[in-house]
């Protein structure tokens, strides 16, 4: 089994783009695992409509049942059972939608289309916009110009004084705020964050303008080829909500609220954490045009055990195997933890793994991974005191005199 470099060794170690070339990666895939199956794509839909439908049946059930009011506060644990394991098990028609965008429930367009259509539209997410700017991202992965969700801010865009003449106080006073505010502020991107990225373009490319959004077919991150899908999108949602204000007006709101509302959230929840975690770390790197290309975007990737086997099974290997997933994003989702143990050996040490619990990974990349500079080609990210996360070689070597010579420039924060 290869050796995994962890969290704590890459933060210590200066990065150095990779010398891999895509094709000696390609050559340890097997072609078998290239195969696409619609009947067992359709197995994993079936299953997860399954156990969504038995958490729906067992959730109208515990306002009803009398057994769970014998002990106080019983009922509430029921229903915070309800809305995690409904929650991780939408969070699996998101990702099974997510697996269509790249064509993998079918050979076929028609195949993906449809299924992806379908179960993106039951969490009101506009399939065929969404997939656009995913394919997109894709595309152009952590450049700084082109990627299209979670952008790193720079300097200018904080308005933080210029480097060489910032003092302390300025990073305190615009991005100095007190633990439980930066926890306040990460639970509200957590639960508002995948919304507001899709009616505002929150956290997207700087380049669009205001009011860029993923509903209007005349939005600029859509070609004019596309405005039909994206109206069709469009009619996928509103379908679904008038669908849920009919069935709300037979159950009443507070039904509504407890069986759909909730769980959609933390659906929601879980979209944004696996992610924003995919790609904001504060080992990993952003590039600029001159530095940037495919294979060195693809890898600017982390893999992470996200809610363990649950997250395997219900979240279909997304953040698991998402290194894989970038590389070769047309091998379906059951396959690719075959492909991540194959591209290992390869990469060495540009595999990033990261075995940090998620939630304290998440905390940390929150408050760490505030802006980038300005200028460079290879970019890390700094924290809310303006100290580097990592170094690239060529800065660490840079730096190593100034060190040696004791007045402290170039040091890098280690990060907890």
């Amino acid at each position: 089994m290869a050796s995994v470099q962890s969290y704590e060794q890459r933060l210590a170690q200066p990065f150095e783009p990779t010398r891999v070339k895509f094709s000696e990666v390609q050559a340890a895939i097997p072609s078998k695992l290239r195969h696409k199956s619609f009947a067992r794509a359709l197995l994993y839909v079936f299953r997860d409509a399954t156990f969504s439908w038995i958490f729906f049946e067992l959730g109208s059930r515990i306002d009803s049942n009398t057994y769970l009011g014998r002990i106080q506060g019983l009922r509430w644990v029921a229903w915070g059972a309800y809305w995690f394991w409904q929650s991780v098990a939408w969070g699996g028609f998101w990702t099974l939608a997510h697996e269509a965008c790249h064509g993998n429930f079918s050979t076929h367009y028609l195949g993906n289309y449809i299924m992806g259509y379908i179960l993106h539209s039951v969490l009101l997410v506009p399939h065929f916009a969404w997939r656009s700017t995913h394919l997109q991202h894709h595309k152009y992965t952590n450049s700084l110009e082109r990627d299209e969700n979670f952008v790193p801010y720079t300097r200018d865009r904080m308005k933080l004084p210029q480097e060489e003449v910032a003092q302390p106080i300025d990073y305190e006073e615009i991005l100095g705020e007190a633990p439980l505010f930066i926890l306040l502020r990460l639970v509200a991107m957590q639960i508002l964050g995948w919304p507001s990225y899709l009616f505002f373009n929150t956290m997207g490319a700087e380049s669009y303008p205001p009011g860029t959004n993923h509903f209007s077919p005349y939005s600029p991150l859509f070609k004019p080829k596309e405005r039909l899908l994206i109206v069709l999108s469009d009619v996928g949602i509103f379908a679904m909500s008038i669908v849920l204000f009919r069935w709300t007006q037979v159950v009443g709101f507070t039904n509504f609220m407890k069986l759909y509302l909730i769980p959609w959230l933390i659906t929601n929840h879980w979209i944004v954490m696996l992610t924003y975690l995919q790609h904001s770390d504060p080992t990993i790197p952003h590039y600029r045009a001159g530095e940037w290309n495919w294979l060195r975007g693809g890898l600017a990737t982390v893999d992470r055990p996200l809610l363990g086997w649950i997250g395997r099974f219900f979240l279909h290997n997304i953040s698991h195997d998402h290194v894989a997933h970038h590389l070769f994003p047309s091998i379906p989702f059951y396959n690719q933890p075959q492909v991540t143990e194959a591209i290992k050996p390869v990469l060495k040490t540009d595999y990033c793994y990261d075995s940090t619990n998620t939630f304290k990974a998440l905390y940390r990349s929150f408050k760490q991974c505030v802006f980038v500079e300005d200028v460079g080609g290879i970019l890390f990210y700094k924290d809310r005191t303006g100290k580097l996360c990592r170094q690239t070689h060529h800065d660490a070597a840079a730096t190593a005199p100034a060190q040696q010579n004791g007045n402290g420039l170039g040091k890098v924060t280690k990060m907890e």
